[in-house]
């Protein structure tokens, strides 16, 4: 069935109801029920939203609706969620416009001026999450009951306990093309993450956002919660969103090179973006870590497991977990400084900017660690109050947010500050409602 034709597709698949989606500034996805006699309608028209009513995406309530335009190659059935249901991601737009301030026409824009350079961004995400429940008393606590010891991590029981659940998600995932490959019990009680195949950025980004959706809505037909928020309890591991980050060319991959004098089998064009990385650290840590919350996990000392997993220098280094930027071979460095709350699509613009940069600049990362010959490195930024203010100092990560049309990159930035203001001290309970359920 062709794909240019979203009616004929969904009713070849059985679908009645479409969701119509995109998410804000904070990652919040937004949607309308779009029922399949309407897809054609959707399809060359779009559906409309009130733009203010849908959260942190820059309007006020006298602005014109928001139109979002569907991209049809994200056309996603979901029958695992509910019988006749498929998903398809789209494009806010306003009188006409793609619409500045929504997160995947930025991504968009900054794949274009990729293009432009004659490269591509290719990413894979790790989705990491917790399971929980309320127990009698109100408290928050992991779903299983029995997933209690010191160091869970790949535990084989915990994994049997959620087969259910994980294997629902892994055949979800497997179905829809994305080549589920392993399905974690991570390093926290209750933790999970379920890995797919890599694919360009925007698909990653989508998937991220539908996997989301999926974990959680399959997990709430089993009396659970799934949350992505990055530091659920305050003695254990929180929830990262690793990136998996590669360039290429007309199908070629663009990082590996033999013979590297480093040893780690990279390109001198893979280290002048890894460089560009880290040289804009501070700033893009506003992005990929951008709730109050998340700097309770990159500020944690200690965790039951005896490790937190959460870098707090750019720095880079090979097959070792506590940098920044690590490499764990010749065909990808992995960027470990984003949460389980940063929007993807905004995460990795950011990213894409800040390694273009460094390609521009001929930037050189120096030697790997923290050496006596290594670049020195900033600490990252404590609280997200340091890290809006780096954001707001970073000229190339504040337009890569501005990419698509002026003005983002401020809104972002005073959103930040104004809950760092608004929910320091308060965010101290780790069970927040607020915190719990928004992403």
């Amino acid at each position: 069935m062709p794909t240019t034709d979203l009616a004929a597709r969904a009713e070849a698949d059985g679908v009645r109801f479409l969701l119509a989606l995109f998410v804000d500034l904070a990652g919040k996805p937004c949607a309308k029920l779009v029922p399949v006699e309407a897809a054609a309608e959707l399809q060359h028209e779009g559906v409309g939203f009130a733009g203010y009513a849908v959260g942190a995406i820059g309007q006020v309530p006298s602005d014109p609706d928001l139109i979002a335009i569907p991209d049809l190659a994200s056309y996603t059935p979901l029958p695992w969620v509910r019988e006749g249901l498929a998903l398809v991601h789209c494009d806010p737009h306003v009188e006409g416009e793609p619409w500045h301030f929504a997160p995947r026409v930025v991504l968009k824009k900054l794949i274009a001026e990729a293009a432009a350079r004659d490269v591509a961004l290719f990413a894979g995400a790790e989705v990491e999450y917790f399971l929980v429940r309320r127990d009698d008393t109100g408290r928050l606590v992991p779903a299983d009951p029995k997933d209690d010891a010191a160091r869970p991590c790949y535990d084989a029981r915990g994994l049997t306990r959620m087969y259910e659940h994980l294997t629902g998600v892994s055949a979800a995932m497997n179905a829809l093309g994305w080549g589920n490959y392993a399905n974690d019990h991570e390093d926290a009680n209750g933790q999970f993450e379920q890995n797919f195949a890599y694919a360009d950025a925007l698909t990653t980004a989508d998937r991220v956002i539908t996997a989301r959706y999926l974990i959680s809505v399959l997990a709430e037909q089993r009396g659970m919660t799934a949350t992505f928020m990055p530091k659920p309890f305050a003695d254990r591991t929180g929830s990262g969103m690793h990136l998996h980050l590669s360039l290429w060319r007309d199908g070629d991959a663009l990082f590996p090179e033999v013979g590297d004098p480093r040893g780690f089998g990279l390109s001198p064009l893979a280290y002048r973006f890894l460089a560009g990385i880290l040289d804009h650290a501070p700033g893009l840590q506003a992005v990929l870590a951008p709730t109050v919350n998340s700097y309770k996990r990159t500020g944690a000392t200690s965790t039951r497991s005896g490790a937190t997993w959460s870098p707090r220098r750019a720095t880079y280094g090979g097959n070792d977990r506590t940098h920044f930027v690590r490499i764990p071979d010749q065909h990808r460095i992995e960027l470990r400084g984003g949460d389980g709350s940063a929007n993807p699509y905004l995460a990795m613009a950011a990213v894409l900017a800040a390694g273009l940069d460094g390609i521009d600049r001929d930037l050189d990362p120096g030697s790997p660690g923290t050496g006596a010959d290594a670049v020195p490195r900033p600490e990252l930024p404590p609280t997200l109050l340091h890290a809006a203010d780096a954001l707001a100092a970073d000229k190339v990560v504040s337009a890569a947010l501005d990419a698509a049309g002026p003005g983002v990159a401020e809104y972002f930035t005073s959103l930040k500050r104004g809950e760092f203001f608004d929910w320091h001290g308060t965010v101290g309970s780790w069970e927040h409602d607020r915190y719990l359920t928004a992403f």
